[in-house]
């Protein structure tokens, strides 16, 4: 079968689209035929590399995936031969059967497919029965493998860690990527006022049409811009997945008692912190990474009922898998960049 992986970390020539063995079933697992993935930022990383996480090599990559179930194996009660599923990308080595309560992403052998473990980016993969859903009907695979990632990251960012409530104010860092499309829905859905970036004015249109209330170019410094839309007071939270390149003008737009959600550093994770603002203003800064097995389930009935939808940008063949990553890192995408066998 084909299979998108690295054997070394770099630039898009380290990307290959190997022959290798399709998976023969396993006890307790699903066998599934991939027909579609989606491209994530962690692909860029785990490609580059991550410093100071073992990525074992060589590496399906991928993360995100849909597929149909074409065999099971012995002990599989949840799933039948002929289901359409999504796959949820965290991993543990726990028992499944202990952990499906618990907040497994804080768990200290937390993992993700195609990052700690081989990925979703071939044409069969087997998996464990908690790491799939059934898939919602009303939309394609390319569609379901576009959703899972970016949206249980950013309901855990702002729902479960942040509380974000109804008439809060919310800026929301790159509304073009993974995490700031789907961050933008669920902060509409709950109500929230959302002020989200972009890069380039052409993007403008495209964030509005998420559900945006105010859209600035974060080319330029944007505080003033954010200052006055909120009359004077500034933001009750800040969505931040950017990192060194906006940290500092993510504390200055913070009103009284705000808070800062963070999930990423794409442009560098080294910042500062002026105490003094950090404990006059009362802010608080808080860390997230995945979510629960709980918060999952609500993200995908959340999609079942149509609360949240796809924003696919472009769909590529495996074997043009090179040019998928060159368009994400360019950031010319408007939204999820789709692969397919």
């Amino acid at each position: 079968m084909k299979a998108i992986r690295i054997h070394k970390h770099g630039d898009l020539n380290s990307l290959k689209l190997d022959d290798i063995d399709e998976p023969s079933i396993e006890n307790s697992k699903v066998k599934v035929q991939i027909k579609a993935t989606s491209l994530n930022h962690l692909d860029i990383w785990v490609r580059n590399g991550l410093p100071g996480v073992n990525i074992p090599l060589p590496l399906i990559m991928g993360s995100d995936a849909a597929g149909i179930v074409v065999s099971i194996g012995k002990g599989v009660t949840k799933f039948s031969v002929g289901d359409k599923v999504v796959v949820q990308p965290g991993t543990v080595k726990t028992d499944a059967d202990n952990i499906l309560d618990q907040d497994i992403n804080f768990f200290s052998d937390y993992g993700i497919l195609g990052e700690t473990e081989n990925g979703v980016q071939a044409e069969f993969v087997n998996f464990r029965e908690y790491n799939l859903r059934k898939m919602a009907d009303h939309l394609t695979y390319e569609e379901a493998a576009s959703m899972q990632l970016v949206f249980m990251t950013a309901y855990q960012m702002l729902v479960e860690r942040g509380n974000l409530c109804k008439n809060d104010f919310i800026l929301i860092y790159g509304a073009t990527s993974g995490v700031g499309s789907a961050a933008i829905q669920i902060a509409k859905d709950i109500g929230a006022r959302v002020i989200s970036t972009v890069g380039t004015n052409d993007k403008i249109k495209y964030a509005k049409e998420l559900g945006s209330d105010y859209v600035l170019n974060h080319s330029k410094n944007i505080k003033n811009d954010v200052i006055s839309i909120t009359s004077g007071i500034g933001v009750d939270m800040v969505c931040e997945h950017i990192g060194e390149a906006t940290w500092k003008q993510s504390l200055s737009v913070l009103n009284k008692g705000g808070k800062i959600v963070t999930c990423g550093s794409t442009t560098g994770s080294k910042v500062l912190i002026d105490l003094r603002h950090l404990f006059m203003k009362q802010h608080t800064i808080i860390g997230s990474t995945m979510s629960s097995l709980k918060t999952f389930d609500i993200v995908m009935d959340k999609i079942k009922n149509k609360n949240y939808h796809p924003f696919i940008d472009k769909i590529f063949k495996f074997k043009n898998v090179k040019e998928a990553h060159l368009r994400m890192e360019d950031r010319k995408h408007f939204g999820k960049i789709v692969l397919i066998p």
